[in-house]
């Protein structure tokens, strides 16, 4: 029987990007934006309470699903959700994650700050930190 055990972690990825808070906080919001930079969601209800849903991977790679709840947001300001992460049907994590946007010259700090549980070694807080990094620079894009 393998181990199981729970690591719990917690970091922050900030990135300044050259547009205004309300373009940044589009880009989480509106689907068609989010796809460019995100997994295209399969659901996505921007609201408090509603769900964003998505699951695929590569062509013959794992399948990996992110289903979310947002807990709260605050235009142009903040975004505040719940997901859980599975690969192939097994849970990998459950996170709280907090976008906080600033304005600052020249354009908007993102302040991603993620509280997750990551299960049994599938997935490490130091791997989800270095995606997130990636993920970020892939939003950074669109404003360039």
């Amino acid at each position: 029987m393998n181990e199981r055990f729970v690591k719990h972690a917690t970091f922050v990825v900030e990135r300044t990007y050259k547009a205004g808070a309300g373009r940044v906080f589009e880009a989480w919001a509106d689907p068609e934006v989010k796809g460019k930079w995100f997994s295209k969601p399969d659901q996505f209800e921007f609201r408090v309470g509603g769900r964003e849903y998505s699951s695929g991977g590569p062509p013959e790679g794992p399948v990996f699903t992110f289903d979310s709840v947002y807990q709260e947001i605050v235009q142009d300001e903040r975004i505040v959700y719940t997901y859980t992460l599975d690969m192939n049907g097994t849970r990998m994590s459950v996170s709280t994650t907090t976008i906080e946007l600033f304005v600052v010259d020249g354009g908007t700090k993102l302040v991603f700050t993620e509280q997750g549980a990551f299960f049994d070694g599938h997935d490490t807080p130091e791997i989800r930190e270095h995606g997130t990094g990636e993920m970020l620079d892939a939003l950074g894009k669109l404003f360039e």
